[in-house]
């Protein structure tokens, strides 16, 4: 059994087929948080710091579970309409990547750098598969068709599906 972890998911495979490599980069620490919200010249408020906590500590997170978490961490009361306003401010910065899901729920996500989605389609849950090998075939061979009236702007590879009795991925 091979077991793989990045800063906010860990995975477990019971399939040895399966190898990691990632050249991947974390996500970033409230420190870089902090430094990028200065180079971007915005201030640095307890809200969004909250918020980019809460990031850290959840992965994938839509409005509502981020103002949940930030209540049951802090017991401070944050609207979710103002924790939206951050999440999108900052993933329009490019803090976060913005996410939609089959329950037509917006997600947002802390790892900007390129991984593989696993979308749980029953739990409305994502986990992450960073893989650089298969991303870089797969980009690979994408690039070879041409779309026609199109230019592609990225490729997000998104696995959609559901758990079974025999799941081989298994949430920790």
């Amino acid at each position: 059994m091979e077991n793989f972890k990045n800063k906010h998911i860990f995975v477990r495979f019971t399939s040895p087929s399966i190898i990691m490599k990632s050249k991947t980069t974390a996500a970033p620490s409230i420190d870089e948080f902090k430094a990028i919200l200065k180079e971007k010249q915005l201030k640095t408020t307890p809200q969004r710091l909250s918020v980019h906590e809460a990031m850290l500590n959840l992965g994938h997170a839509s409005a509502d579970m981020v103002a949940d978490y930030i209540s049951n961490k802090d017991g401070q009361t944050v609207t979710i309409a103002s924790v939206y306003n951050i999440l999108i401010a900052l993933s329009d910065l490019g803090i976060y990547h913005r996410r939609y899901s089959a329950n037509n729920k917006m997600y947002f996500d802390v790892n900007t750098f390129k991984h593989i989605h696993i979308y749980d389609t029953v739990n409305n849950s994502y986990c992450d598969l960073l893989d650089d090998e298969l991303i870089s075939m797969v980009e690979s061979r994408l690039k070879q068709h041409k779309i026609r009236g199109y230019k592609v702007d990225t490729i997000d590879i998104q696995v959609i599906c559901h758990p079974s009795g025999k799941s081989r991925v298994e949430k920790l």
